[in-house]
């Protein structure tokens, strides 16, 4: 049985499994990237204290670098998921700070809590810390797309402020580095488009069925 490949449905597969494979090449360089990236923030926190970046991106030089910032005032306060210094988990606890009449302001990760519903009373002041990034909740597709905004300074506070508990102090570990994972994810859906394909035109040229 002799398979006839049709020429635009078979560009358009060879297109997509060309792009997805380029995808698992790039994350694969990513890697590399973020590896020797995390080789500097490893050494950071014992590096001397800096000032706090006002505008995102955070450079890998000065992520995980001690820091302070002056909290003008708390805006608002959310939470979600976070580890505290004993290693327990519970509701990290952030707070938006203006910090002038104008400006970006700053966040401060200023502890943690066993519930949700807490209701930390500080109201701003002076704070030192670790300089972090605020939490990623950007899609993947926007990462990949290059269309993601940067990740805002936000400063991971080295005490607690009263009310909660003390964070976990930052490391390399809570970088995520996913590049492997992500490359061989578009490996695989490369694979199976091909198979997909394949299968597709095998059935297509299949002589039908006797009726009989």
């Amino acid at each position: 049985m002799k398979v006839r490949f049709p020429l635009w449905p078979t560009l358009i597969v060879s297109v997509a499994v060309l792009v997805m494979i380029g995808l698992g090449i790039w994350q694969l360089q990513r890697r590399a990237e973020k590896e020797a990236m995390l080789a500097l923030v490893a050494a950071n926190p014992a590096k001397p204290a800096t000032a706090f970046p006002a505008f995102p991106p955070v450079p890998a030089e000065l992520l995980f670098r001690r820091s302070s910032v002056h909290c003008l005032h708390v805006v608002r306060w959310h939470s979600e998921a976070g580890r505290a210094a004993d290693g327990s988990t519970g509701y990290r606890y952030i707070a938006e700070c203006r910090t002038g009449a104008e400006g970006p302001g700053v966040l401060v990760a200023a502890g943690i809590a066993r519930m949700p519903d807490a209701k930390p009373s500080w109201q701003g002041g002076q704070i030192s810390g670790w300089i972090g990034e605020e939490p990623d909740h950007r899609s993947l597709l926007s990462r990949i797309g290059g269309k993601a905004m940067p990740l805002r300074p936000m400063l991971i506070a080295g005490e607690a402020v009263p009310g909660l508990a003390r964070l976990a102090p930052p490391g390399a570990a809570d970088v995520p580095n996913n590049h492997l994972a992500y490359a061989v994810q578009w490996f695989f859906f490369a694979a199976v488009a091909v198979v997909i394909y394949l299968l597709a035109l095998r059935k297509r040229a299949s002589p039908p069925a006797d009726p009989r």
